[in-house]
């Protein structure tokens, strides 16, 4: 069989990281003349980009690998990223798996490929000592999944090593990826079409420390960039918001206010167990400068609840706390006991059914601060980036966000064109269509 001739499969687990080496690897495969094919097909290779930030993960990752092998087994399963990073002995005893290839290798995965094909060699391995790899590997996309909005990593690695996490084992320390390459990227996303893009990264608020810059030199590049109408950002941590941070931000047209800031927990004693690197004051603080320099912005964040030694008493400090900033969104965790980190040895672990009711009653909390943060957007006038057509009952929508993330539909019966996927437009906002969409009328198409 010709190399050009054959089908390569990929498949993504994880965070938006992982999802962009997916689509850097498809990439690298498509130049190298593979026909990509969906997963559930039978295909000549299969790439999975393995997570690895719970035990969870784990067992996902090691499941898709087998799938994959028994689709078809005379394919080449290939598994990346970071279980390889984590469990490389395990998996080289694993005969699902024909390629190893680990977290700053992945731009090797089109030669493994070509020497596997050559050498029919079972055991081809590209993982590296991640911890002692100060090099920032060179992976890019010219396209996404998604058709309005692009994911662009700019950072990869963590010093922070929180007590729970695996990731500063898995991804290694902070590196960063130079300015000009950032800005290059983003130049070719936008003259395919791209309005917005996200910049992520594994600890993107540590951007820069081994460059000599920083996030918000890079921000202020990135933002010259024409074509580009708006540029969000990942998962920020507390101590980066700072008054000049925030005001230089606010001075930034293009800017998102919409902001993921990591908390995990509202009580300072289990800050401290977990090793995080700011207190509540802290963090309430940041939301103050959010909120004095953007008028209504989004402010989001994760917690964990259930994690050794969490207390009813720090529970509840916990939900006083979240009630007290006023979330628009919280991303809730129960905590997941992961081998190798401090907190899967500490003592007082935390049942799974406390861990369910403390979920439960977070999820509970949240509805009526969703509720509060949406209400303020009927009656007036958003902004929305228009990015598909949706059905709602029988009435079909075009649907997109707007700067805060807000979903926003109109009929697409009430539109001054007949496609408005990827248009900036602009409308009043007059009902709540469903749980977390509402609706706009009297649409306009914003001047170019």
């Amino acid at each position: 069989m010709e190399l050009g001739m054959k089908k390569a499969a990929l498949h993504n687990l994880g965070c938006k990281v992982n999802a962009y080496e997916t689509e850097s690897m498809q990439q690298l495969l498509e130049q190298s003349g593979y026909e990509i094919v969906s997963f559930e097909d039978e295909a000549d290779v299969y790439v999975i980009n393995t997570c690895s930030v719970t035990n969870i993960a784990d067992r996902k990752s090691r499941q898709m690998l087998h799938r994959a092998k028994k689709r078809n087994p005379d394919s080449v399963v290939v598994a990346a990223g970071c279980y390889v990073q984590t469990a490389r002995e395990q998996l080289k005893e694993d005969d699902a798996v024909d390629i190893l290839i680990g977290n700053n290798k992945k731009h090797e995965l089109p030669g493994l490929l070509e020497r596997f094909f050559t050498e029919r060699k079972k055991g081809l391995s590209a993982v590296g000592d991640i911890a002692g790899d100060a090099t920032y590997e060179s992976l890019s996309v010219s396209r996404t999944a998604e058709h309005t909005r692009a994911f662009i990593k700019v950072q990869d690695g963590c010093n922070q090593f929180c007590s729970y996490c695996i990731i500063p084992y898995a991804r290694g320390r902070v590196r960063s990826r130079e300015i000009p390459k950032v800005v290059k990227e983003i130049e070719m996303l936008a003259a395919n079409g791209y309005q917005e893009v996200v910049l992520t990264g594994i600890h993107l608020s540590s951007y820069g420390v081994d460059l000599g810059t920083n996030l918000l030199q890079l921000i202020e590049e990135v933002h010259k960039v024409a074509g580009i109408a708006r540029i969000r950002l990942g998962s920020l941590e507390p101590k980066i918001i700072t008054e000049e941070f925030v005001r230089r931000l606010s001075e930034l047209p293009k800017i998102c206010p919409h902001f993921h800031l990591s908390l995990q927990s509202g009580c300072d004693e289990t800050l401290r167990r977990m090793n995080r690197k700011y207190t509540c004051r802290e963090y309430e603080e940041g939301c103050k400068l959010l909120r004095k320099y953007f008028n209504h912005p989004a402010i989001t964040t994760d917690v964990i609840v259930g994690f050794p030694g969490e207390t009813e008493e720090e529970f509840e400090i916990t939900r006083k706390f979240l009630r007290q900033i006023g979330f628009f969104e919280i991303h809730i965790f129960k905590y997941s006991r992961r081998k190798g980190t401090r907190a899967a040895e500490m003592d007082h672990q935390v049942p799974e059914d406390v861990k369910q009711v403390r979920s439960e009653t977070l999820f509970h909390d949240l509805v009526p601060m969703n509720e509060e943060f949406l209400k303020w957007y009927i009656g007036r006038t958003a902004e929305v980036l228009m990015e598909e057509r949706v059905f709602f009952g029988e009435v079909e929508y075009f649907l997109g966000h707007t700067k805060e993330y807000v979903k926003i539909a109109v009929p697409t019966s009430g539109c001054p064109q007949e496609n408005l996927e990827n248009r900036l437009v602009h409308g009043k906002v007059v009902s709540r269509l469903k749980e977390h969409v509402l609706q706009m009328e009297n649409v306009l198409e914003e001047k170019s």
